[in-house]
């Protein structure tokens, strides 16, 4: 099972390839850049420099749109990054979220993920596309894997039937994980299994009720964005207010993650905070996360993207953390042949 780390675009180039180059030393097999073009660097040269600074980590997006990027831009700039890192890229795919609403649009349908993802695969397989009548192609194709990020059961069954891998949000308690799981199977009838990455904000801590209070806005942002059935039915109580805190540009990626934390105080209390960092998150000790990941590698999944909390710091912490983790890798490590899952 390949453990990636998410590393927001949030500084300048020089010291995030320093930072990937880090992370690369202490053995991470993968890191993800996410993209929203007001907040961070642009995703595509971020990944591009990490490439020519590295040699075998894997990189990826966390994810691009085909919103705010028309998909023949999305597969000329996957096609220049898989050059420069050659079996190392691979375009992860969603809807937009924060990319899409700062600048006052609307993330993709299921249908227009679908006619996306389809026309990037075309152009990046060398085939003819259409656009509004415009017969085109790509020229220099370079073959990128493409994964669908995923949480409702609609998209999890297109990135089954459609993608080279999936993303899930789900978290990794057991049972939203295996539903979720089984929605990408199903979508994947007929075809190889495809391999599953896992999601989770991560902390080595041995006082998880004090450390998960910087989830709270985690836990309000999945509640009042139609999860709160969903957190209610594992424990998890929160109460949504009819307006969210009002916070730039949104509550997930507050300017000051402190600033969010305080606003949700309110709304999701410890007890909440906690259970949502106990069941969904890999917060705990170093054996408690050991073993969380050894359970998801049995379940089978391929990949874990771990994740720390706030937009605009490089994950030092999280990195830090994973010093404490690597030396216990045997009991989450299966034999996989190279980039298996990216």
């Amino acid at each position: 099972m390949r453990i990636g780390v998410r590393v927001p675009p949030c500084a300048p180039l020089p010291e995030l390839v320093a930072f990937v180059q880090e992370a690369e030393r202490l053995g991470f097999d993968d890191v993800w850049f996410p993209d929203s073009q007001l907040l961070w660097r642009d995703v595509f040269a971020t990944a591009a420099a990490a490439a020519a600074g590295t040699s075998r980590i894997g990189l990826g997006t966390a994810v691009t749109n085909v919103v705010t990027r028309h998909p023949s831009v999305v597969a000329g700039a996957a096609r220049t990054a898989a050059e420069l890192a050659p079996g190392r890229f691979v375009l992860g795919l969603g809807v937009g979220n924060s990319s899409v609403a700062p600048a006052g649009l609307a993330p993709s349908t299921r249908s227009g993920l679908r006619a996306g993802l389809t026309a990037i695969r075309r152009l990046l397989s060398g085939e003819e596309t259409d656009f509004g009548g415009a017969r085109t192609r790509l020229r220099d194709p370079v073959p990128v894997p493409i994964h669908v990020a995923a949480s409702g059961p609609r998209n999890l069954r297109l990135a089954g039937e459609l993608a080279d891998g999936a993303i899930l949000l789900s978290g990794v308690s057991p049972e939203p994980l295996a539903a979720a799981m089984r929605q990408v199977a199903a979508g994947a009838a007929g075809r190889a299994a495809v391999p599953v990455t896992v999601s989770a904000f991560c902390r080595v801590t041995d006082t998880v009720r004090r450390d998960a209070r910087e989830l709270k806005p985690v836990c309000l942002s999945i509640a009042a964005n139609g999860g709160a059935e969903f957190l209610e039915k594992a424990g998890i109580r929160v109460r949504v207010p009819e307006r969210l805190p009002d916070l730039a540009p949104d509550l997930l990626h507050a300017e000051s993650w402190e600033s969010a934390i305080r606003a949700c105080e309110s709304f999701v209390d410890d007890y909440a905070a906690e259970s949502f960092a106990r069941r969904f998150c890999l917060y705990g000790t170093t054996d408690e996360i050991t073993a969380r990941l050894a359970e998801l590698s049995r379940s089978g999944v391929s990949a874990v993207l771990l994740q720390e909390v706030g937009s605009y710091g490089l994950p030092r912490t999280l990195v830090a953390d994973w010093r404490t983790l690597r030396h216990r890798e045997a009991a989450w490590t299966t034999p996989r042949s190279p980039h298996s899952a990216s």
